[in-house]
């Protein structure tokens, strides 16, 4: 109980220094999908057993970092992309109940996690499927999320098919970004002329924890 006490004081701090308005349910819903995470990831590699900083700051806090530029509107339809143990999809449906979050994973167990998770939370805005990007057809998105580590212009060549016009692509990155964004762009023409701008939004000054993290959005 001290550990869960502990956690959610860290996260209403960190939210209050970032001007992130969430009610007291919704960080206690926050806290909660963390030590779920923490005992899937006993069970399942998920995230990092290794930690440099706490799965509250390093996991969850870092997903809803995307909100700050970038404001998730109702009815809005979101992918998170290659999403593992939910990550950042399941904070973001947790933090903005009234937009649609489809998560998806080629990793059964992962994705298995995630159902499990999500129903455990009562989560009623976010559905976890087991599938591959590649296989995903006939369906569109707002916005489309990833925290994978594949490269930029392979990220887009996903989203410029799975993008309705002028949707957005959100990746938390980490890095020297310059080579990856000028392929990315370089290879527009091949992937539906997406993207048309890349934008990076450095985080460092945020928190120690994120000294080479950047959110990009990549717009088409």
């Amino acid at each position: 109980m001290k550990r869960l006490n502990d956690d959610l004081a860290t996260l209403q701090t960190l939210c209050a220094e970032q001007a992130l308005e969430l009610n007291p349910s919704t960080l206690e819903q926050l806290v909660q999908y963390g030590s779920l995470l923490e005992q899937w990831n006993h069970k399942i590699n998920l995230i990092s057993r290794k930690e440099d900083a706490p799965v509250i700051v390093k996991h969850i806090f870092h997903s809803l970092l995307i909100s700050l530029y970038h404001s998730f509107s109702e009815g809005e339809t979101v992918l998170d992309l290659g999403t593992g143990g939910g990550l950042p999809g399941i904070p973001l449906s947790i933090a903005f109940p009234s937009t649609q979050f489809l998560l998806v994973d080629a990793t059964g167990k992962k994705i298995a996690a995630c159902q499990a998770m999500i129903k455990e939370l009562g989560i009623k805005n976010a559905i976890a499927m087991h599938t591959r990007v590649e296989e995903l057809k006939g369906v569109v998105f707002d916005t489309v999320l990833s925290r994978q580590v594949a490269p930029l212009d392979q990220l887009c060549a996903y989203a410029g098919r799975l993008l309705k016009p002028r949707g957005i692509l959100i990746c938390l990155k980490g890095g020297n970004l310059e080579k990856e964004i000028t392929k990315a762009v370089e290879s527009r023409k091949e992937h539906n002329g997406f993207p048309v701008k890349v934008d990076l939004y450095p985080i460092s000054s945020i928190s120690p924890f994120f000294s080479e993290k950047q959110i990009v959005i990549a717009r088409g």
